[in-house]
């Protein structure tokens, strides 16, 4: 039987969200070995589809995945190959936190033949989706923009020293998308003073960013990673819509600069 691994809903504009890591399920095979603390799975990217839902109201398409990253990470490649080398960060299949704290109880990580069972069961089709919707946008418009939605605790010292920056706009260090788009995304996070920002630092794009982006051919993509404090309580998980709505705002903007020729 065919698992249900995603939601994709179909807009009418030129732009694509993807939210590879906002899904929360844990099959029942899986859950069990995890350890209390993974079972709450708090390196989820928390509320990004909430966050992003207003952007179907212009025309995106959205596509949101019904599974924890701890399952499968449809952010990194299926080699496993590190997006970061030297850095700390983690794989296809975590099995350890962002904390640093392991995912799996003694002896119950995945092996080598379960990771390639679950890139087929969970990975492929969220990529084949991905593909896909790409390919009918592009049809129509003769371009798209992939703009990948992430989140993050603002204080993770086995990725990063210090607080990260509010917005981290990613573009694989300018190869992702054109020179023009970066440049108005750019001048959006300066115009304004509430949130600090970077552009191309700690997070650069993560595999769909650095993958599909192909702005030679009229594919843009741009990865966003979030502050978690700005918009939620970051011990809780605690949605925390005053302080949404004011992050939803700049993002509108941004996503709006998107869809400019």
């Amino acid at each position: 039987m065919e698992v249900e691994t995603y939601t994709l809903h179909r807009g009418t504009a030129p732009l694509l969200i993807s939210l590879p890591h906002d899904g929360t399920a844990l099959p029942d095979e899986i859950a069990t070995r995890l350890t209390s603390a993974a079972r709450r799975v708090p390196d989820t990217d928390w509320h990004v589809s909430r966050l992003y839902a207003f952007a179907r109201d212009f025309g995106a398409s959205m596509i949101v995945p019904k599974y924890s990253r701890y399952v499968v990470d449809l952010n990194r490649p299926p080699d496993d190959i590190s997006l970061y080398p030297g850095q700390n960060t983690t794989g296809l299949c975590p099995t350890v936190e962002f904390s640093g704290a392991p995912v799996y109880l003694a002896e119950r990580a995945p092996a080598v033949e379960e990771t390639a069972q679950r890139v087929e069961t969970y990975w492929r089709p969220y990529h084949a989706a991905l593909i896909e919707e790409i390919a009918r946008i592009k049809a129509v418009h003769g371009r798209v923009v992939l703009w990948e939605g992430h989140s993050i605790r603002s204080v993770v010292p086995f990725l990063f020293d210090g607080r990260l920056p509010d917005f981290n706009l990613g573009t694989a260090a300018g190869a992702s998308c054109s020179p023009n788009l970066q440049r108005r995304l750019e001048a959006v996070l300066a115009a304004q003073k509430k949130y600090t920002f970077v552009v191309n630092g700690r997070f650069k794009g993560g595999y769909v960013t650095r993958h599909y982006g192909d702005p030679a051919h009229g594919v843009d993509a741009v990865q966003l990673e979030l502050a978690q404090l700005n918009y939620m309580d970051e011990e809780s998980f605690e949605y925390l819509t005053p302080l949404a709505q004011q992050v939803q705002a700049l993002i509108h903007v941004l996503l709006g600069a998107c869809l400019e020729k």
